[in-house]
């Protein structure tokens, strides 16, 4: 479970970070919204895989961590607002500028 959890992380990271580095905005936002699920997924996934096991408990029962899901949680809020922030702020530019490349010059055709 652990190999699939990390594969499915890593998956996630690369086709991220490659749709970042693109020229255009769309797949930028995308990108962006990849490294976010990416993110979220490994910090859920240090609170321990345990399956049918409460998250509090006391004594020796193997528990999961609630923290991360805590803190997966704000990510997600937190990743929600600045998708919205790109998005309008992708639209603004293409608006402005005419075309929707990051560095607003468009195709040399």
């Amino acid at each position: 479970m652990e190999a699939v959890a990390a594969l499915v992380v890593a998956v996630l990271a690369a086709c991220g970070t490659y749709m970042v580095l693109r020229a255009r905005t769309f797949p930028v936002v995308l990108g962006l919204s990849l490294l976010s699920y990416a993110v979220n997924l490994f910090l859920f996934f240090t609170g321990r895989l345990v399956t049918g096991v409460p998250p509090l408990a006391g004594g020796s029962t193997p528990t999961a961590d609630p923290l991360p899901q805590a803190l997966v949680l704000t990510a997600i809020v937190i990743g929600f607002g600045m998708t919205a922030f790109v998005v309008i702020l992708a639209l603004r530019a293409r608006g402005e500028l005419g075309n929707d490349h990051v560095d607003g010059k468009g195709d040399k055709s």
